[in-house]
């Protein structure tokens, strides 16, 4: 994570436009993941990528895709190295 930005959930919140709840849930379903934890304080750290990855959810979601068709298509992009960049 050296030379990398990263964001606590809170901050990646306020970024994204979306609340911590919904960032925790989107964690727990699988939809984004964590860079890092303190070892310390167990706060989730996250970057630039995960900010990107919210960007393309929110733009699904307002497409009226369901969680389940998000993951699937973010998870298609991932392994074919498809871009969802318009």
């Amino acid at each position: 994570m050296i030379g990398t930005k990263v964001y606590l959930i809170k901050d990646l919140a306020r970024l994204s436009g979306q609340t911590v709840y919904t960032l925790k849930y989107y964690l727990n379903v699988g939809l984004i993941k964590e860079v890092g934890r303190s070892p310390e304080t167990s706060f989730r750290y996250f970057d630039d990528s995960t900010l990107e990855r919210l960007k393309k959810i929110r733009e699904l979601r307002r497409q009226n895709k369901s969680i389940a068709e998000i993951k699937e298509i973010l998870e298609f992009s991932t392994q074919h190295g498809v871009s969802l960049d318009q």
